[in-house]
């Protein structure tokens, strides 16, 4: 899901996070893309040509023309050669113009020239964000087919917090990469789905707990990808040092197996998609110490545990008509015949199975290699790639038979 040989336009226009951009720039040359920087006038204000043409490895263009030579910077062209154009920041003065079909700059004569995919980062303060008429800007960008990257709640120029700031560059990143992956497709538009993601701890004292090795990168990156492809996400974590920013992921923290359960069984009837990620303890502690227990002169430490409660078999047993449960299995034998099971027993409509004999694969690492299989026992292998593109595979398989 890379950049390789596709050619980028990256319009600049005049706000403060116009800096940040150039961390955009430096990411998609990185990562294969031809990459020509339009700025608006005012833009030199915030960031540097000289930063942005080192990064792009390419003049910078702003005007229609080379006040010295004559030489003209075609707008049509510009629409013409580009397979994606991404403007970071959207100010609120060239959002109106666009939405209005002015163009008293080069940026906005080659937006109305582009053919290809246009997709816009907007940032200005809370208030101007807020207001109808920008409101009703980012709507007629949207009906006119201009692809939103959400705005993100955070610290504003004005020193003020709330809904404006610009999404952050690796965000962006990772809505142009699923976008020119799947053709800018909202395949979840209007759905919602809950994924489970990372461990649980099952507290053996104040200090110490059970647990496993999960990071959650799996669950995350499911949460992630169903966001940007337009839905509205529920993420049940349990302890990782994982963040989200897309405004469309509403986290639940938990911490023990019994926490899961009861935040995923309280959400599950309100979604129509449920992607259990989470490797959710099958034990835990049949007492929980309420102090430090000691270290004794005794060689052993007996500690009973207890089964906790299958929070996906609970999830099958009340799934009503409509809606579509995943299962993760992460096997290390007999592992087809075992994640088959899981779907009959725990009423799924699929699995995900990962084998800890594939390397690359489960806890902690940055890749996977899946198989998906469906109720009917339809098999579907996805090979080893970054856990980002399996879980675009995940949602994209999931968006065809939910």
């Amino acid at each position: 899901m890379g950049f390789n040989g596709k050619k980028i336009l990256v319009g600049i226009t005049a706000g403060i996070a116009a800096y940040k951009v150039a961390i955009l720039v430096r990411e998609l040359v990185k990562n294969g893309a031809e990459v020509q920087v339009l700025m608006s006038p005012d833009a030199h204000a915030f960031v540097t040509p000289l930063t942005l043409a080192t990064l792009s490895e390419r003049p910078v263009m702003t005007d229609f023309f080379n006040k010295e030579t004559g030489s003209w910077n075609n707008h049509v062209a510009l629409g013409l050669w580009a397979d994606l154009f991404v403007i970071a920041p959207l100010t609120a003065n060239t959002m109106g113009k666009m939405a209005n079909a002015m163009s008293d700059n080069l940026l906005l004569a080659t937006y109305l020239s582009a053919r290809c995919p246009v997709c816009v980062a907007p940032a200005m303060d809370l208030d101007m964000f807020a207001h109808p008429a920008t409101q009703r800007n980012i709507a007629q960008l949207a009906q006119d087919g201009v692809h939103i990257i959400p705005a993100e709640n955070g610290l504003l120029a004005s020193g003020l917090s709330g809904l404006g700031r610009m999404a952050e560059p690796q965000t962006i990143l990772n809505h142009l990469s699923v976008g020119l992956f799947n053709g800018f497709n909202p395949i979840l538009k209007g759905k919602k789905i809950l994924i489970s993601a990372g461990p649980t701890y099952e507290k053996i004292d104040t200090v110490r707990f059970i647990g496993n090795f999960s990071s959650g990168k799996m669950g995350y990156e499911l949460a992630n990808m169903a966001a940007i492809l337009g839905a509205e996400v529920q993420l049940v974590s349990g302890p990782s040092h994982l963040t989200v920013k897309h405004p469309q992921i509403h986290i639940t923290k938990v911490s023990s197996a019994e926490e899961m359960k009861n935040a995923c069984l309280h959400i599950f009837p309100t979604v129509n998609i449920a992607i259990m990620a989470a490797a959710i303890a099958d034990f835990t502690p049949a007492q929980i110490a309420d102090k430090k227990i000691k270290k004794q002169k005794k060689e052993t430490l007996e500690l009973e545990l207890l089964p906790t409660v299958d929070v996906l078999a609970a999830m099958g047993n009340i799934k009503e008509k409509g809606q579509f449960l995943v299962g993760f299995a992460l096997e290390d034998h007999n592992e087809k015949s075992n994640a088959i099971s899981k779907i009959h027993k725990k009423n799924l409509d699929l699995i995900v199975l990962n084998s800890l004999n594939d390397h690359g694969a489960g806890f902690a690492t940055d890749t996977n290699k899946v198989l998906l299989i469906d109720k009917n026992l339809n098999e579907t292998p996805f090979n080893l790639a970054p856990k980002k593109e399996i879980a675009f595979h995940i949602i994209n398989h999931i968006s065809k038979h939910a």
